[in-house]
Order: structure tokens, then sequence, then C-alpha cells
């Protein structure tokens, strides 16, 4: 599975900001049993617009992360509050097909 947010980089910052955090609090997440890994993108045209993708084994095992509080991962996310707004987009089911050029 998939968990999409958009992050939208306050006036004065830069996402190279935000993308410490994310680093930071992704090596951490990643360890988590079902972690398949973290993509973070800069919005073509708005360098301070991004795109976060979380991939997952399943709901369950992301939501078992969740749901165990990380004071380390907690401190990361609320230092990077001040530069940016979350919107969580949603989760979404791995695609039933992959189309790739031969």
């Amino acid at each position: 599975m998939k968990y999409l947010f958009e992050v939208h980089i306050k006036q004065g910052h830069r996402a190279e900001e935000y993308a410490d955090a994310w680093v930071r609090a992704s090596e951490i997440i990643q360890a988590a049993p079902g972690a398949r890994g973290t993509e973070l993108h800069r919005k073509i045209g708005d360098p301070n617009v991004l795109i976060a993708i979380a991939s997952w084994d399943s709901k369950e095992q992301r939501d078992a992360m969740e749901g165990q509080h990380d004071p380390t991962v907690a401190a990361i996310i609320q230092s990077a509050a001040p530069f940016c707004e979350i919107h969580p987009i949603g989760e979404f089911h791995d695609p039933e097909w992959v189309v790739t050029p031969s």
C-alpha cells in the first residue's frame, strides 16, 4: 500500500529543511515491519510543494507502526512543524498491474 501526503513549505523556508527532517524520521520508521521505502518529490514549477510517498506491505503494518509512539520520531516531526504544512492525500492499494516499457 502507499500512503501519500503533500507538504507545503512556508515562506522564508526551503524544502531542504523539511527533507532533512524527512530523512531522519524515515530512517527510524523504515525499521518497522512492513516498511518498503519512502520517496519525496518536488513539484515541477513550485519548489515549495512536495509530495511524499511511503510504501508498506500492508495498511495494518503501517497502522501498527503509527500506534507505537516513538518519541524520537515525534520530536523530529515536531521540529519540522514551524516551516511546513502537511496535507494527507490518502492511502492507496498497490496497483493490480504495472505497465512498463519493453
